[in-house]
């Protein structure tokens, strides 16, 4: 139990896109802190805009029942980022005073924040205005700064790897080059990861400036040493032009080049859909309750993060605005490279 004589009530909220395990990390959180802690937990709806509209419900111990292999979120999700000016605003912007006015009404002790990159830059700068604030990692994309992994990754990586297993029979048994678009703009780890796990012959990540006419003599030499179809696996986020998809532009390009027959997938939100997997539930719990620990403890205006397989905590002000992207010699390249595997960036 809490040394302090009344109870610590505390706030959770999801924000940015879903993913899954959200879940299991708003249980993680809120099951360790009535169980072990005596706290009394509040669940704010749609992210940010349930803490600027005061617009909660009570999280008790039986809500929390059952919704540990649950995708999406109890809680809802938004993206709003209430420290964003809007220009018919006329500069004001009154989103950060109502969020402290819920704050200090409800006589919080501090407010989770599950999310992503833009989540735990909002989550610093509402620590700089003296609310006690906890972030937890979570994305697909596994792209959020000072931590080994986010949950939701592991999730999106078996849902990649399971399509493109199935996109396998089709290019052999069409002689086909199939295109598969995965999820990520900025950072390739979702694309790497799926496209090693699905024995993808060409993998291009938005860290490695790629040639299309290197990815064609990729397919051409295979093609030539009688494997007559290609698996190209494409994060979103790679060079294109705006007026099309990463996909359709790798897929135009391969058939112009090489005439060979091409065909491209997008697999968008089904990558951030459906139930947890093992991994993130594990991972997504640890976080929940490693974060009622900290509030427990006081250590505020921090982010939980796995080093190591380690729990620890990083400062959310070192977290905001920055990203975890692909180093270009990450092992794993290297090690996919030594197999055959084309990045577009050889010749």
């Amino acid at each position: 139990m809490s040394n302090s004589k009344k109870p610590k009530k505390i706030g959770i909220l999801t924000a940015g896109g879903d993913c899954p395990g959200l879940n299991a990390a708003i249980r993680g959180v809120g099951k360790t802190a009535i169980v072990e802690y005596g706290m009394e937990v509040l669940g704010f709806n749609a992210g940010y805009t349930g803490l600027i509209n005061s617009d909660y419900i009570e999280l008790k111990e039986s809500k929390l029942s059952g919704i540990l292999t649950l995708g999406g979120t109890i809680l809802g999700t938004s993206r709003e980022k209430p420290y964003k000016l809007v220009k018919e605003d006329g500069g004001e912007n009154d989103k950060p005073d109502k969020i402290i006015e819920t704050y200090e009404n409800l006589g919080l002790d501090c407010v989770v924040c599950i999310g992503g990159n833009g989540t735990m830059k909002t989550a610093n700068l509402l620590s700089k205005e003296g609310l006690n604030v906890i972030g937890i990692p979570k994305t697909i994309d596994n792209d959020v700064w000072g931590t080994d992994v986010t949950f939701g990754f592991d999730s999106a990586v078996q849902i990649a790897t399971d399509a493109i297993d199935r996109l396998h029979t089709t290019a052999n048994s069409h002689q086909r080059v199939m295109i598969i678009e995965i999820m990520g703009h900025h950072a390739g780890w979702l694309a790497l990861y799926s496209g090693v796990a699905g024995g993808g012959d060409i993998i291009l990540l938005p860290e490695l400036e790629y040639n299309i006419r290197s990815v064609c003599k990729k397919i051409e030499s295979r093609y030539e040493d009688n494997k007559p179809y290609s698996i190209v696996v494409v994060a979103e986020g790679i060079e294109h032009p705006k007026n099309k998809s990463a996909a359709s532009h790798i897929a135009e390009s391969i058939q112009t080049y090489t005439g060979i027959e091409t065909r491209e997938t997008v697999l968008g939100y089904i990558q951030r859909g459906g139930s947890p997997t093992p991994m993130d539930r594990i991972l997504a719990t640890r976080y929940g309750a490693f974060a009622a620990q900290c509030i427990a403890e006081g250590k505020f205006g921090t982010m939980v993060a796995v080093k190591d397989n380690d729990l620890t905590t990083v400062p959310l002000e070192a977290v905001g605005g920055k990203l975890r992207l692909v180093e270009k010699e990450h092992p794993l390249i290297t090690k996919a490279r030594k197999m055959g595997v084309s990045f577009g960036d050889e010749y």
